[in-house]
């Protein structure tokens, strides 16, 4: 009876032990990483809103200039979320006592970086890279919380808001589309393969202005700095406009109030709250309702 009893106490107790798991996954940069099958701590600057759309919330978010910027459009869900500096130092990430951290560039862990972050918690870094699509990254964001089911029917949900968009904007039949964004006195074009370009001529197939082309193919990043001399050729139907900075003295020149779309009043602006400047699952989903409301009248 006594060993019977002690079994008994020894099984209970192991009953009530909580254990966790892990899972050994291979990262963008080969590293074999050793991740928690169930994270509940998760760090992942720049890749909130992947995250949200997968059902978690981050224990910090993204922000840049000493907090003044931050991925505003996502203020709803990551109410009451600390903000981290977009730099990712290691105090303060050290602070969050994160299980999990996920980097969403090669440049993140470069120079010795990856070692001092993995002391911390396991750390992977995303698949990323001009050639890497949104959605090759957010799948991956999905597998290493292990929530891959969850991240395709988000996927799934997405390509059906987009197929009903696209029969919307039928109506108006193919219209020429670029996205600006102005600030300290500067125009930059969004390139045709990346951010808010993506989604406007692959997965909406808009229509691509002749001058977005040219920016394209040479632009080293989302955002490419555009003259007012060249801006006065755009032939865009319609222009979505980040302002940043609505005072600047570019929108008095007479090449930019002779443009196509702004002298036909075809200008549609945002401010940097909105999330034309950002990508992923929500910020499209976003937009999508953005490109209806404006151009489907």
């Amino acid at each position: 009876m006594v060993i019977g009893l002690a079994c008994t106490l020894l099984l209970g107790a192991c009953g009530t032990k909580k254990t966790s798991t892990t899972v050994m996954r291979t990262d963008q940069m080969k590293h074999q990483v050793k991740l928690p099958e169930h994270p509940k701590r998760v760090i992942g600057s720049y890749l909130e809103d992947d995250l949200v759309a997968l059902g978690i919330k981050p224990v910090v978010q993204w922000s840049v200039k000493n907090g003044s910027g931050t991925q505003s459009y996502l203020k709803k869900q990551l109410k009451g979320v600390p903000l981290i500096d977009y730099s990712l130092p290691y105090e303060a990430v050290t602070k969050a006592k994160p299980d999990l951290i996920l980097m969403g560039t090669n440049s993140a862990v470069a120079n010795g970086k990856y070692a001092q972050y993995n002391k911390i918690a396991p750390t992977y870094v995303v698949k990323n890279g001009t050639n890497v699509s949104w959605r090759t990254t957010f799948l991956d964001v999905a597998k290493a919380v292990n929530k891959t089911a969850k991240g395709k029917r988000v996927l799934v949900k997405y390509d059906k808001k987009v197929k009903k968009a696209r029969r919307q904007l039928k109506k108006v039949g193919q219209p020429k589309v670029a996205v600006l964004w102005v600030t300290n006195n500067t125009a930059y074009m969004v390139n045709d393969h990346s951010a808010s370009g993506s989604l406007l001529y692959n997965d909406l197939q808009l229509g691509e202005p002749s001058l977005v082309k040219e920016v394209s193919k040479s632009a080293t990043a989302d955002w490419s700095a555009v003259s007012l001399e060249k801006l006065a050729k755009l032939d865009a139907d319609d222009i979505f406009l980040v302002n940043s900075q609505k005072g600047a003295d570019l929108f008095k020149n007479s090449l930019w109030t002779n443009i196509k779309a702004v002298k036909n009043k075809h200008l549609y602006q945002y401010g940097d709250t909105s999330s034309w400047q950002y990508s992923g699952p929500i910020a499209y989903t976003q937009m999508i309702d953005m490109v209806q409301k404006d151009l489907v009248k």
